[in-house]
């Protein structure tokens, strides 16, 4: 397995705190690193197509977040990338007869994910990526594969008193460039002060160390960094947004992107999605599955 990043150090050792916080992720880690996709050794696809290419290369180029416990963290020990997100490329890369260790896995941040897909630097683009329609003008989504919602993360014992996003007029608040969460705060809560950083394991060491009031982002997302953070953060727990995850390919590539939404609804009929929830994700927020989203067949 590949792996290319710009940040490997410094996720190295934010993954080294959050994942030694307790036996639990531990335990993440290592059913993450033993249960892969089944390949489908048969697979067939028309020539010309995206997938027919892939398929005779042997290889996929997948961008994923590297700093999101439970969706996407590198861990130290293998220097690859583990989470839910991880296990729903693995399952796109065996149905196309991929194995897991001809995975490359490159880090896309929030704010580059749109341009590794136009550039061609990935083929797809599995990130805690929300799916709306200024992105559509640019990217493709097969998905959605999860429904979210934008949340608040605070120090503990919440000495601010933040409640929802109302609360957070005159706050310094954190999130990171390019995403949704923060494009919401900056145009329905324009009061708040915004601090931006690329990835949202900056911004937990921002409310740790005092230099910001709060975090916002997905519920999951701020639950991995609450579960990584020893007691420092607390989740406010009142998600004030609806944010469906889809995966990120070509524009216009509808061939490509129907066969991904058939291979999701296959998975979360067969159970192979619940299960990947429950070894990742499910492990850290202590939540069973939840029932799939209906793909969006524009």
């Amino acid at each position: 397995m590949r792996i290319a990043t710009r940040y490997a150090a410094t996720l190295a050792a934010a993954a080294i705190a959050l994942t030694a916080c307790s036996s639990d992720a531990g335990d993440q880690a290592e059913d993450a690193a033993e249960n892969t996709a089944e390949v489908n050794t048969d697979a067939e696809f028309e020539a010309g197509t995206t997938m027919a290419e892939l398929n005779e290369a042997g290889s996929i180029t997948i961008g994923t977040k590297f700093d999101q416990p439970g969706f996407g963290l590198l861990n130290p020990n293998t220097n690859t990338p583990e989470g839910f997100d991880v296990e729903i490329g693995k399952l796109i890369a065996a149905e196309l007869g991929i194995e897991a260790d001809d995975i490359e896995w490159t880090e896309t941040v929030s704010a580059n994910r749109e341009s590794f897909i136009q550039n061609g630097n990935v083929n797809l683009v599995v990130a805690t990526y929300t799916i709306n329609d200024t992105r559509k003008q640019l990217v493709d989504f097969a998905g959605p594969y999860y429904e979210a919602g934008q949340d608040i993360m605070v120090a503990e014992g919440n000495p601010e008193g933040i409640e929802g996003p109302e609360d957070l007029a005159g706050k310094n608040v954190c999130s990171v460039e390019g995403s949704t969460p923060a494009e919401n705060i900056r145009t329905n809560y324009p009061e708040a002060q915004l601090t931006l950083f690329d990835v949202y394991s900056k911004c937990a060491d921002a409310l740790r160390n005092g230099q910001v009031d709060a975090v916002t982002t997905d519920n999951v997302i701020l639950t991995g960094l609450v579960e990584g953070g020893q007691g420092a953060f607390e989740l406010v727990g009142n998600p004030f947004t609806e944010e469906p995850y889809g995966i990120g390919l070509a524009l216009g590539d509808t061939e490509f992107r129907n066969w991904i939404n058939d291979v999701l609804e296959e998975a979360f009929e067969d159970g192979r999605w619940a299960d990947a929830w429950d070894r990742t994700a499910g492990a850290i927020t202590g939540q069973e599955a939840p029932e799939p989203p209906s793909v969006d067949r524009y």
